[in-house]
């Protein structure tokens, strides 16, 4: 995740987090295809594809992940309007040269935080 956002800023960045029960097994980063600093729309052919590859290696859509790399460090009014799965949403904001992942639900309009355990590899 963390190099996808890298790459990409200062546009966000945005992906899927595949794997089981509570564990993320793959990062699949899909093109922002609105190419904006300020909004993410993913793009709608690559998101599709990236279903499939779900599927096909019998793993659960876990997590939505894009970067916030001019801030805020939470979830904005637009993710938690337009948050269409009822998974946990990755947000990545930087502060300087220094990125910071921080998790949220968002369920009918609202945002809990939850806690993240992010393993490099």
């Amino acid at each position: 995740m963390l190099w996808h956002v890298k790459r990409h800023a200062p546009l966000e960045a945005c992906g899927l987090l595949a794997g089981k029960g509570e564990r993320v097994e793959k990062v699949i980063p899909v093109r922002n295809q609105e190419q904006s600093a300020a909004r993410f729309v993913m793009d709608p052919y690559e998101q599709l594809d990236a279903f499939r590859w779900i599927d096909d290696h019998a793993l659960e859509l876990l997590g939505i992940f894009h970067s916030h790399p001019a801030g805020p460090e939470t979830a904005s009014a637009t993710d938690v309007e337009e948050a269409a799965y009822e998974v946990v949403h990755v947000i990545w904001s930087r502060m300087g040269s220094n990125w910071k992942a921080r998790g949220f639900w968002i369920e009918n309009g609202r945002t809990l935080e939850v806690p993240l355990s992010i393993m490099e590899q």
